[in-house]
């Protein structure tokens, strides 16, 4: 089959990735795909991460490289955004700065897209890069209490991931987006700041009229926690529950939002008060800002949920019938857990 020339224009937002994203713009070096551009979107680093895209620029003549400098750090949504807006490729790739790629990820990508124009999103295999042979992610799933089933997490690679597979969500560390896709329903909410923002614009693509999938024939390398362990975790984590909440607004249907949102609610409340009894109430009053930062947005939130209405063409059951899976409580569990580990508790 004749390798297709589309121009695929990849971002990476960075924020003092230094070595990893030295790391990773190397691998990319090697991408034998005949036609990308990159874009880097620094939120203002103060390590050396600009001196390394200035070297790896002149030692390869492959990577045409365009940098956007952000004075402080803007969040992962925003800097997409603005990376999109430098870019000139039918298909994008968002890119994580603490990822490895193999040599042939843009070609068996786009070939994929190029030969199924209903795709709007796909996502590789993500693997553990410190974890040799297990997975990061294989894609989300919707679940009826509104939190998302991410399949694959922590799990060892095998015959279960081997198969292409519809998704509800794509994962942002590595995903391949048709351009006219982003053109009909968007890309980030600036809103979100980070985390989630990937999900909702997946819920977007499905409500347009596109597929999300799997794609296991290529695979990249993540490094698992390296982002998080050096930001602003509380944060971080009141943007996770807030921006789940906001999502459920904006893309259900009335039926559905009036059964989902409220068992949301309570499962939250629940995760809340189980923070508070195990003596963190620092945890639990996240939840609650999240819940209240919603109440206080629904003016906004209505806005954008009009919008959304606009673009839809695909109905709630359609998406449900192929992407709600079983709560698991077990994983949940593990979960919570994780996220204590996380804030320090």
């Amino acid at each position: 089959m004749k390798r297709s020339m589309s121009l695929v224009s990849v971002i990476i937002v960075n924020w003092n990735g230094g070595g990893v994203l030295r790391d990773c713009l190397e691998s990319l070096s090697k991408v034998r795909y005949p036609n990308w551009e990159l874009v880097v979107v620094d939120n203002g680093s103060t390590d050396e991460s600009l001196v390394l895209i200035r070297k790896l620029k002149v030692k390869s003549q492959k990577l045409k490289v365009k940098v956007v400098r952000n004075k402080e750090n803007v969040g992962f949504a925003r800097a997409n955004n603005q990376g999109l807006k430098m870019t000139k490729g039918e298909y994008i790739l968002l890119l994580n700065n603490d990822t490895k790629v193999e040599e042939d990820l843009l070609g068996k990508m786009v070939e994929k897209m190029e030969g199924e124009k209903d795709l709007g999103v796909v996502q590789p295999k993500i693997m553990m890069m410190d974890n040799p042979g297990y997975l990061d992610n294989a894609g989300s799933f919707l679940t009826w209490i509104g939190f998302l089933d991410h399949w694959g997490f922590g799990r060892k690679d095998g015959e279960e991931f081997s198969e292409e597979k519809e998704i509800f969500s794509a994962k942002g560390a590595c995903m391949l987006i048709r351009r006219e896709v982003v053109e009909k329903v968007g890309l980030f909410d600036e809103d979100y700041v980070s985390y989630f923002e990937e999900s909702d614009f997946c819920w977007r693509v499905w409500l347009g009229g596109y597929r999300v999938l799997f794609f296991p024939k290529v695979k990249i390398f993540h490094k698992v926690g390296f982002t998080i362990k050096r930001m602003d975790v509380w944060g971080n984590n009141f943007h996770y529950y807030k921006n789940r909440i906001c999502s459920l607004l904006k893309n259900l249907e009335v039926p559905n939002l009036l059964v989902i949102l409220p068992l949301h609610l309570v499962v939250s409340m629940g995760i809340a008060m189980a923070f508070a009894l195990r003596g963190h109430l620092r945890n639990s009053l996240i939840v609650f800002k999240a819940m209240w930062w919603n109440l206080v947005s629904i003016p906004s939130t209505l806005r954008k949920r009009r919008e959304v209405v606009k673009i839809r063409v695909v109905g709630d059951r359609e998406i449900f019938a192929k992407l709600m899976r079983r709560i698991d409580l077990g994983r949940y569990w593990n979960d919570f857990r994780r996220v204590e580990r996380d804030l320090g508790s």
